[in-house]
């Protein structure tokens, strides 16, 4: 596995840990974006649960590499799906494109690894 891709993935695992905590700590600004697209705020558990899990598939990645993959696929698809929650009800998607630009970059490395 090459370099860039044990880094790539390795931000974006500590990136989804970092938002999974931050839905779990009630962060303000957090609740408030996950809700203002219709999440309900008592089930912010269930997003940093598929974000943990995806942080866990992105560093068993490291060793199956299969798993890697599948986990950043997933990555790609649960940023995509909170940007274009976003961009559905015309809010600014800036929160969600960031990490979805990174699972995208993460997944094409791992793909040419």
């Amino acid at each position: 596995m090459s370099t860039a891709a044990v880094a790539l993935s390795l931000l974006l695992a500590v990136v989804m840990v970092g938002s999974g905590i931050a839905k779990l700590a009630r962060v303000p600004a957090v609740v408030g974006s996950v809700t203002g697209v219709g999440w309900p705020g008592e089930r912010l558990w269930v997003l940093a649960a598929i974000e943990f899990l995806g942080a866990a598939g992105l560093l068993v990645g490291l060793a199956v590499p299969w798993v890697g993959v599948a986990a950043a696929v997933g990555a790609v698809l649960y940023f995509l799906g909170a940007v274009v929650s976003h961009v559905r009800l015309r809010q600014s998607p800036a929160q969600a494109a960031v990490p979805l630009l990174l699972a995208v970059g993460t997944l094409v490395v791992l793909l040419l690894a």
